[in-house]
């Protein structure tokens, strides 16, 4: 395997237990990249950003670090006081009742 992209693809193809974690952890690190780069992009510490939250500094150290999955509600609080939404938008194929591969 040449690079990372390609020992993922090649993960994803062989076993798709193990892609499907993977596409989750990449999912979730979009999201905390996300809300690091814009805490950065406002000059707020990890403790400005928990202080505003009514957080522990300790939780956004954790989640920053990826640590600690938050919870939709603590990510909400998050985003909203760093001026960020987040947006839902379908996949394909959608899940269905008989269909046990639920989409991220």
């Amino acid at each position: 395997m040449a690079t990372w992209s390609d020992y993922k693809n090649h993960v994803r193809a062989n076993n798709p237990e193990i892609a499907k974690d993977i596409d989750e952890i990449e999912v979730l690190s979009q999201i905390v990249g996300a809300m690091i780069e814009q805490r950065h992009n406002l000059n707020l510490s990890q403790r400005d950003l928990a202080e505003l939250c009514g957080l522990p500094h300790s939780s956004v150290a954790r989640i920053e670090s990826g640590k600690s999955t938050p919870n939709l509600s603590t990510l909400l609080k998050i985003f909203r006081q760093l001026g960020l939404s987040f947006t839902v938008n379908p996949v394909s194929p959608p899940a269905t009742l008989g269909n046990s591969k639920t989409p991220l």
